[in-house]
This record gives structure tokens, sequence and C-alpha cells, in this order.
């Protein structure tokens, strides 16, 4: 080939410039059997699990029991396809199961219809948003500082697109959204909604008080409600009932067990005023022309189906599969079952807190109440905290100075159902131990 092209060697075909191209030989692994590389596989794996470590991580990503029945069932072939699994010509099956999520989150959001998920929930917050501004024709948004910094920044890379602006609020000396300047921002009109998540980023719940959303409604702002931690919902007050008229959120947290940073499933949930704006698709429960229960796609306001001028939303796919696990973890849970584990949730995070903050040098950064997540105040810079405890096998939390620079001596620390009281002993005995030299500020 390199006659027939005129060239007489690789390197006349290719001449990489001496300041990037590799001169040294590479060494390649020898040649490996099957059982060689499983081998060399499960030694790598061993190496960097995060099963040799007490975990204390959360922040949009929570470790929760998944149990076995939810495989069992997601992973049957019927739902396991490579074809998309939510087009048109699904299946009974997936249509139902497509439905009977929407159900779930319609239930627990206390709004009228839910969407068949979308990616994750900083995804769904700026569909939400979206759909915010195409319901006033306003073009800013106004988001609580205390939203997920990830959501946050997606949503400004969709705001940026589309020419919106996205302003903040910040947050108060308790951990919740200070609203103190909310009805001089509002006085405009400038504003399509207001974001407010709860439990927000510091594991703060921050439902809006009494009154407060029906005086933002009073100026035609959409309240949009944000659920990073989607197991709070069968503990705290639905979104509905403190004045999301929007709500967009993360269930994850049902029957997703943390892989590689995911897998997340995302949700919007909404009144019927927008039910025409939702992005994505909704299905629907009918009959057929024999009178038997028949499930169809009912609504899908994406360009590929309707005139691109009409379309609401360009988001082209949702997370069936991931979906369906939350499906049959919220049926195989139940009522009951989902409100005793968010009651552990909130009991194992008192304990944490407790525990944690009662020793010296250590406090909660902010006073409100809080679910499965809390801000400590730690002696010293929360970087070394996190380095000195992860020297002895525990993930303690984020340094909250990454997103937040004023708290750099603050870390987020997560329990949850899984979290034992040995755990919470063990880092405390952890903290107790750590070196002045990590713990003092430089």
């Amino acid at each position: 080939m390199l006659r027939v092209i005129g060239v007489d060697s690789l390197d006349d075909l290719v001449r990489v410039p001496d300041a990037v191209a590799l001169r040294a030989p590479v060494e390649v692994t020898p040649r490996l059997s099957e059982i060689e590389i499983a081998e060399r596989f499960r030694r790598h794996a061993e190496r960097t699990t995060a099963g040799a470590y007490t975990s204390f991580l959360g922040a949009g990503a929570y470790r929760h029991y998944v149990p076995p029945v939810v495989g069992a069932i997601a992973m049957r072939g019927e739902f396991l396809t490579s074809y998309t699994p939510y087009q048109a010509e699904v299946s009974q099956g997936y249509l139902q199961a497509i439905y009977e999520w929407q159900t779930y989150i319609a239930l627990l959001t206390g709004l009228d219809v839910a969407n068949a998920s979308v990616y994750d929930g900083a995804t769904a917050l700026a569909e939400a948003a979206i759909m915010a501004v195409n319901a006033t024709g306003r073009k800013a948004v106004l988001v609580s500082s205390a939203v997920h910094p990830n959501y946050r920044a997606v949503l400004r890379t969709y705001a940026e697109g589309l020419e919106l602006a996205v302003d903040e609020l910040p947050y108060g000396a308790d951990g919740r959204t200070d609203l103190s300047s909310l009805d001089a921002a509002l006085a405009g009109g400038r504003y399509a909604a207001l974001v407010v998540q709860s439990p927000n980023f510091f594991g703060t719940i921050d439902a809006l008080p009494r009154g407060a959303a029906e005086k933002v409604k009073a100026t035609k702002t959409v309240v949009i409600g944000v659920v990073a931690e989607a197991m709070s919902l069968a503990a705290l007050a639905a979104p509905a009932s403190w004045g999301a008229e929007i709500c967009a959120g993360e269930a994850q947290s049902f029957g997703n067990a943390i892989a590689y940073g995911g897998p997340h499933v995302g949700f919007i949930a909404a009144t019927n005023e927008h039910l025409r704006r939702i992005p994505g698709r909704l299905a629907g429960k009918s009959v057929d022309v024999n009178g038997k229960t028949a499930y169809v796609l009912t609504l899908q306001a994406r360009e590929q189906h309707i005139r691109r001028e009409k379309a609401t939303s360009n988001i082209c796919t949702n997370q069936a599969h991931c979906a369906l696990c939350a499906t049959v973890y919220l049926a195989a849970m139940g009522k009951t079952g989902l409100r005793d584990c968010a009651a552990l949730n909130l009991a194992r995070t008192s304990e944490l807190r407790e525990k944690v903050t009662s020793l010296d040098g250590f406090s909660a950064r902010f006073d409100g109440p809080v679910f499965n997540e809390v801000a400590v105040r730690v002696p010293g810079r929360a970087r070394d905290v996190l380095q000195a405890l992860e020297e002895k096998n525990i993930l303690g939390g984020i340094d909250l100075g990454r997103f937040y620079p004023e708290l750099d001596d603050c870390i987020l620390v997560t329990a949850t159902e899984l979290t034992t009281s040995d755990d919470v002993d063990r880092l405390v005995t952890a903290l107790s131990e750590i070196p002045v030299r990590a713990a003092a500020r430089v």
C-alpha cells in the first residue's frame, strides 16, 4: 500500500512532530491467556475497589441497599434489549413499567403528571427551567446557591445556548436559601422561575416557608423544586405541598447502585398546567378494541415526533432501564417499606451528626434540620482532614471548599441505611486521632 501511494515507510506517511512524538519503544504486556487476563483485572479491581473503604460520600450519589428482586426482574431478557426500549412500537411490558414509574413519581412529588425519565437530575433541572421559560416568555431564572453545584453548572450550560440569564440567591446562616432579597428580585417580573432544592446541597431541608410560594406565583414566576436525594420524598413533605409547580429530580437512590459514578435517572413532574411542556414522553393507560387494558405512548413533544418549531425540548432519550430498576424497587418496598427505610436514614444521620459534632473542634456548620447529609466544620482545612481519613481507609465526605471557597473548613458527610453504628464510631475515632499537622490551618 505504501508503494501505491508513493512513500517508502510509515514514518514518511505520518510525520509526527518531534515535540510530541514518542520515540522510545512502547512497553507492551506480553501475550496473556484469558485466565491470566482475568486474574490481572481481578488484581486491578482489588486495588481500586471502594469496598476496602468505609464511605461517607454522598453529594448527589447515594449508597442504598438494593434488594435482589430488583436485579432478578430488571435483568430478565424481556427487558434487556439492544433496541432503544422507549420507542413508540415498544412492548406492552415496557410501556406498563414506564406508566408505573410515572405514577410513583407523581405520587411521591404530589404533582399531576411525570415524564418517562431523563438522563439525570441535572439535566432534569435544565429542562424544567426551559419549561418555565416557555410558560412565561421570560429569559431569566433565579436559583438558590444551595442547589447542587453540578446541577447549576448544567443549567448554566443550557442557558448559555438559549441566551438565558441565571442569577442566584445566597444561602443563609442556617444553611437554607436566604429569601430576604426575594421580593425585590421578583419585583421587576424578570424571572421565569425560582429554583429551590430540598434537601439542599448541604443536606438542609429547604422547602419554601408557608406563604412564600404564593408570593412567588403572584409575580407569575414558576416555582421549581429540586430533589437530588429521592429517598427524602418518603420522609419529607412532597414538593407540591410547599408550592412547587414543577419538580426536577434524581432517582438513583431507588434501586440503582452506584457504579463508576452512576447510573442516574432523572425525572420531571409537574402540574397539569405544564403538561404539554414536559420534555420526553408520557405513557398512558387505555383499552384496546377488545376492551382490554393497553398502554400507549400518549405524548411525545420532541422534534422527532412533531413539527420542529413546536418541539418543547431536544433531549433525545430517557433512562428506561434505570427507571425500570427504580420502579421495581419502589414496588418491592411499598409505601410502608419506603417510609421505614427513610426513617432509618434519618436515624443514621442523627447518630452521625451527634457523634461527630461531639468531638472537640468539630461542629455542625448549619443548625437546620437535615436529611442524610451534614456539613461539619473541622479544625483546619477540609482537604487535609479528608486526606488523613483516606490514609485510614475512610472516605470521609467531600470538601465543601471545592464549591464554596468560604467553606474550605467544612466537609459534607453522608449517612444512609447502609451506614452502621460501627462505621460512625470508626469515623469518630479516626477524626479524634488526626495528627495536629493535618488539622491545623496553614
